[in-house]
């Protein structure tokens, strides 16, 4: 399996704005999903991981994550919460490029680049995905993503369509005979 990469981070990102670009006019205060957070708030969330990611990579620190936080303003649109997370993403895909592969930086323990970039294309697309039901858009995450996404992050993924595999292994939906987890954690650290 190839690793994730920079191409990946931008396709999710690219899908993610595809998606929600056109219901930008909706009411962003409604629930994401299953989550307590607003879909505004949610979009946010996922601008301030891939940043948080992208800050990971660059500093590279081996034992917490750097004490910064992304400020969105609250009164910010939909579209411009997008543009947010598209700056961000680009920060990580920046950092990604510019990393060798046998680096690593913090996240609950030692993870290379391609484990950053797995886990920013992951929240992409299961943040999207709460927000697609919180505005009662139908979208599932496009299968090639979620894929990676799974081997990579959950690599003892049970097998089915990827989608609903990934969407399952985060606590977002039953799976055949195996119900909603309750409680995941997705591996960080590379195979080694």
């Amino acid at each position: 399996m190839r690793n994730i990469d920079t191409s990946d981070v931008n396709e999710a990102v690219g899908e993610m704005v595809r998606v929600l670009g056109p219901h930008d006019a909706k009411d962003g205060s409604v629930p994401a999903g299953s989550l307590e957070w607003s879909c505004w708030t949610t979009a946010a969330h996922i601008a301030h991981d891939l940043l948080a990611y992208a800050g990971q990579v660059a500093a590279r620190p081996t034992d917490a994550y750097l004490p910064f936080d992304l400020a969105v303003r609250t009164d910010s649109s939909p579209r411009e919460v997008l543009q947010v997370v598209t700056a961000c993403a680009g920060l990580l895909a920046s950092a990604l490029a510019t990393t060798r592969p046998e680096a690593r930086a913090w996240h609950f323990g030692p993870c290379d680049p391609s484990g950053f970039a797995a886990m920013g294309v992951a929240e992409v697309l299961l943040h999207t995905r709460d927000i697609t039901q919180g505005l009662g858009v139908s979208w599932l995450p496009p299968a090639p993503l979620c894929d990676a996404g799974l081997h990579r992050l959950f690599p003892d993924a049970p097998p089915g369509d990827p989608a609903q595999v990934l969407l399952w292994c985060s606590g977002r939906g039953d799976l055949g005979d195996r119900s909603r987890r309750t409680s995941w954690r997705w591996q960080t650290a590379p195979a080694e």
